[in-house]
């Protein structure tokens, strides 16, 4: 079993900067994937970005590339989600998930990952 806690969330100016933060804890050594998404009320939750991290390839939808990125620090099982460049629309809930399958769908896909955090919400102000 894996346990991931996001943390890290506020509410922010646009054109500001944000970084959320998560932990993993738990059977960690088994994991091959890590990501985050997004969900705004009345909307399917959305892959915001994500790492493959055996082979440390990283995957970022079309809306956040360029802004965000996800650093990692494997030695303290965190992963990150550096936010810059904040738009109102990248206002949500934003959550870690984690999985331990070689195989399950696209990076984008919800299905893809088992274990999830209870998310964090982000607010941008304009």
């Amino acid at each position: 079993q894996v346990q991931v806690v996001e943390s890290g969330g506020g509410l922010v100016q646009a054109g500001g900067s944000l970084r959320l933060s998560c932990a993993a804890s738990g059977n960690t050594a088994t994991l091959d994937w890590m990501g985050w998404f997004r969900q705004v009320p009345g909307k399917e939750r959305e892959g915001v970005a994500a790492i493959r991290i055996r082979s440390g390839t990283t995957f970022y939808a079309d809306s956040v590339k360029g802004r965000f990125t996800i650093p990692q620090d494997n030695a303290k099982k965190m992963l990150y989600l550096q936010m810059n460049s904040l738009k109102p629309e990248d206002t949500a809930v934003y959550y870690c998930a984690a999985d331990n399958r070689v195989f399950g769908g696209s990076w984008y896909s919800i299905t893809r990952y088992k274990y999830w955090g209870q998310g964090t919400q982000v607010a941008v102000s304009s």
